[in-house]
């Protein structure tokens, strides 16, 4: 794929860049819009990077991340990064949205401690024109990290919602395995509940360090570009931010693989 238009880099990709540099490094690729984390955002400052992005004409594909509504879940904090994202010009807020309460064992208590707090939530970031992105994890993190583990759980949640406050987030690494996902990113996108869509490969054996194992697009198993085709069938036209935690990239030059990066993208992001 050479056309870089809907390209976006995951701040967390290349990490070891400061924000100027992958700034720089953006423009000078032809990459249109960068993924931010709120930590480094705050560290930089808010509108500072603000500022920075808008005036190398970067967009900002998305923020992360507000939830953990079931353990240190703080809805003043969630609020906060609602408003960050308005700030930084992006519409959409990713959430990760917590495992097990602390002790407990039942996770459809879980995700209805989670419905509860978006439903706090969705009105205040309707009004400041951000969407509640519902990312899915892999079952791996169910416990500890993301009660939400397919598709159509996050689709159950979100449902609850008017889709131009709440939708969910299609990340492969997390997905792809699910054999039921494909018709779930199909019943999203006729409901224009698609807000986000990232990228990454599932390499085996997995890292002693599971949570920063996402492959390097290519290097994996994932079929990417048929999932970029379900979401194109599905009516999704919006960024395809490739999303790494990678300790073995994370050790490399930031540049290189940035620019690794963008060749994979172009290489396995769609067929032909």
């Amino acid at each position: 794929m050479n056309d870089l238009s809907r390209f976006g880099i995951n701040q967390m990709t290349v990490k070891q860049l400061s924000l100027p540099e992958l700034v720089e490094h953006c423009v000078r690729l032809g990459i249109p819009g960068v993924g931010l984390w709120r930590e480094p955002v705050r560290s930089y400052g808010v509108e500072a990077t603000a500022a920075l992005l808008r005036d190398a004409g970067l967009g900002v594909t998305t923020l992360c991340r507000g939830g953990f509504f079931t353990t240190a879940g703080d809805l003043d904090d969630n609020r906060a990064a609602i408003d960050e994202a308005a700030a930084l010009g992006t519409d959409t807020l990713v959430l990760v949205s917590g495992g097990l309460a602390p002790g407990g064992r039942d996770l459809a208590d879980a995700r209805s401690r989670i419905t509860e707090a978006i439903a706090e939530l969705a009105p205040y970031a309707g009004e400041r024109g951000v969407r509640l992105a519902i990312e899915a994890l892999h079952p791996m993190y169910a416990s500890d990290r993301c009660a939400v583990s397919t598709l159509d759980q996050a689709l159950e949640i979100a449902e609850h919602f008017p889709a131009t406050q709440v939708g969910v987030v299609v990340d492969t690494y997390h997905v792809w395995w699910d054999d039921r996902a494909p018709a779930a990113v199909e019943r999203a996108g006729r409901a224009g509940r698609i807000h986000s869509f990232q990228l990454a490969d599932w390499t085996t054996p997995l890292p002693a360090g599971v949570l920063n194992g996402r492959g390097q697009l290519g290097d994996g198993v994932i079929d990417l570009g048929h999932w970029c085709e379900l979401l194109d069938a599905a009516g999704y036209r919006g960024p395809i931010e490739v999303e790494l935690f990678n300790d073995e990239l994370w050790a490399r030059d930031g540049v290189e693989v940035l620019e690794e990066t963008v060749a994979r993208f172009r290489a396995h992001a769609v067929r032909g």
